[in-house]
């Protein structure tokens, strides 16, 4: 079915008979052209443009749970393309781009929210830096404003501009970057995959990966094996464990991000704010929360659930910048697990396994990526060849020393 204003009339006459399901339930054929195991937003995303782009249709996105049990329903929803360095910043404005037109795309409504994201500066150092990364942003035709204080205050004046640790002496804003909302982006990509061809199989967890003569020839699982021509890996902070089953081992670490939300107050923060000194950012939900998070936790785990120090470390740096939410309470928090890469940026490319192609790596940037990294990785298996934009982020860079180190934190997953 087609959404649109048809539909909303033909349920609301019709009652429950004009309700159908938002995609099949198939049962597992015995081979498919390509597998993806990852129901996440990323996999589903691949499944989209995969068929959509490519007319690649006989796929199956293989998901232990249910769709969108894992990252992309874990996160604070944030989408920008605020990136300095080469190879980051076009992929990422590509990604915005995508998000952008999305929603009349894959004919879903996923919510997507432009209302800016600031991101502030407390010294003349910082203030360099962004004012660097928004020259280098307009030099690849991405909006960017970097504001004084007076500026910021006029948009955000409830921030404690004079911080003992944190004083506020401006911010560098991307009006187009925003939030999106994340369940809503995987249903839109299965849906849009569903209805081109695409099998999506729930509950069907894979246990092994069968290779053989140095060739993926298909998997095991919990709902029987399954053969295919090429397998596709994009399982987020389980990465090192599903690549694992097929002999490799990755540059990557997972750790848990932690999310909360509040309850609600009235419009409050129109905006996306962001402060890196604290490490803290926060929007406000169209129900009326605060969504925000900070660090990860700095322990490896595969649990989705984190532990009560960056809870205060996170609201510590969250009262710091914005006073007002002392007063607040609580309502709920959530773990996702991140990949880290040590550099900071996603390995989109072929493993050396012929027919084995791995999406990881995100650290904090995966939902944002969504769009772009699914229409990367289509194109990278349909084509047996990265897309330009995914051409630096290869897995053996930091063999090479091709690495993209966006924050400087050096080969430590752990800081980026």
């Amino acid at each position: 079915m087609r959404y649109g204003w048809h539909s909303i009339l033909k349920q609301a006459f019709g009652g429950l008979d004009a309700v159908t399901p938002a995609w099949r339930e198939p049962a597992p054929k015995p081979s498919y052209d390509v597998v993806i195991v990852g129901g996440g937003g990323h996999g589903l995303a691949t499944a989209y443009y995969l068929a959509k782009d490519h007319g690649i249709t006989n796929v199956a996105v293989l998901e232990k749970g249910y769709l969108g049990s894992g990252n992309v329903g874990r996160n604070t929803t944030i989408v920008r393309s605020n990136y300095l360095l080469d190879g980051n910043v076009q992929f990422y404005e590509k990604s915005m781009q995508l998000w952008e037109g999305l929603e009349q795309d894959f004919n879903f409504n996923a919510m997507v929210s432009q209302r800016g994201v600031l991101n502030l500066y407390h010294s003349d150092a910082q203030r360099d830096a962004y004012a660097r990364r928004g020259t280098a942003m307009r030099l690849h035709g991405i909006d960017a404003e970097l504001l004084n204080r007076a500026q910021v205050r006029e948009l955000v004046p409830f921030l404690d501009f004079d911080n003992a640790r944190f004083p506020i002496h401006g911010g560098l804003l991307q009006q187009r970057g925003g939030t999106v909302r994340h369940d809503a982006v995987a249903w839109g990509y299965a849906r849009g995959a569903d209805s081109r061809g695409v099998d999506l199989l729930q509950n069907c967890e894979v246990t092994g990966i069968s290779v053989e003569g140095g060739r993926v020839t298909g998997v095991e699982t919990s709902r029987g094996r399954i053969a295919c021509g090429k397998l596709a890996l994009a399982t987020a902070g389980n990465s090192s464990r599903t690549a694992a089953m097929a002999g490799l081992k990755l540059p990557i670490e997972s750790h848990v991000l932690q999310a909360f939300v509040s309850e609600a107050v009235k419009p409050y923060i129109d905006q996306v704010v962001t402060y890196g000194a604290g490490h803290f950012y926060v929007s406000q939900s169209d129900k009326g929360g605060l969504v925000f998070g900070g660090d990860i936790d700095g322990y490896n785990s595969y649990a989705q659930r984190g532990n009560l120090p960056i809870l205060e470390h996170v609201v510590e740096a969250g009262v710091a910048m914005v006073p007002g939410v002392s007063r607040l309470r609580l309502l709920r928090s959530w773990g996702g697990i991140m990949d880290m890469s040590m550099d900071g940026s996603p390995i989109i490319d072929k493993t050396p396994v012929e027919g084995l192609y791995l999406n990881c790596g995100w650290c904090y940037g995966g939902f944002k990526a969504t769009p772009a990294s699914g229409w990367c990785f289509a194109h990278t298996i349909a084509k047996d060849a990265p897309h330009t934009l995914n051409a630096k982020f290869r897995l053996d860079r930091f063999r090479s020393g091709g690495v993209i180190d966006e924050r400087g934190g050096g080969a430590r997953p752990n800081v980026h």
